[in-house]
């Protein structure tokens, strides 16, 4: 009869994620993997195969709180320039406070050119992004908020690619009020 396990099966998602994030797929090893999460290699593969499943189960929970945000946002009484405002004020925040980056735009980055399965998590959740943005201003353009000529999805699309670069940005060295400019341009274009 198999051990009954004695952790927490989030919590140690949680630990790889925080892992994975810091150092990347590739850089992350089997050992820091056990030192994140206080799991022996025999825990970590019993319950989760292998670090590319660990990985997977790691992005999609990062993806699912991210989306989850954004989409708690974009379901506020705010107007669409407010809330977009909001988003890009919550990444600057973020990547002045940090310097690890964005999980999603880092792993797209190292693993989706070669990993269908990781390339294709992460498409689902940009086209989950997109469409609530796309809602959201499309919404914003019959409240008279944008400009009824631009088309909501292509300035969705743009959203995340702004979203994407000041996070790359910030990667690259720029400093706060660079990242601040970036999205003061962006909100012009709603």
């Amino acid at each position: 009869m198999a051990r009954p396990r004695k952790f927490d099966e989030e919590q140690a998602v949680d630990a790889a994620l925080e892992a994975f994030w810091t150092t990347g797929y590739e850089a992350t090893s089997t050992q820091e993997l056990c030192e994140a999460t206080g799991l022996g290699r025999s825990s970590i593969y019993n319950t989760f195969h292998s670090k590319r499943d660990l990985f997977r189960r790691a992005l999609a929970v990062y993806v699912d709180r991210r989306t989850g945000e954004l989409t708690e946002l974009l379901d506020t009484d705010l107007t669409i320039h407010a809330k977009i405002s909001t988003l890009l004020e919550r990444v600057v925040a973020e990547e002045s406070e940090h310097d690890r980056g964005c999980f999603f735009v880092n792993s797209a980055i190292e693993l989706a050119d070669r990993d269908a399965e990781v390339a294709q998590e992460l498409e689902r959740d940009y086209r989950r992004r997109l469409d609530a943005l796309t809602a959201a201003i499309e919404s914003g353009r019959r409240d008279g908020d944008v400009d009824g000529a631009k088309d909501a999805r292509a300035l969705a699309h743009f959203v995340i690619a702004t979203v994407s670069g000041i996070r790359v940005s910030a990667r690259a060295g720029a400093d706060r009020a660079a990242l601040e400019s970036i999205a003061r341009t962006a909100l012009t274009a709603l």
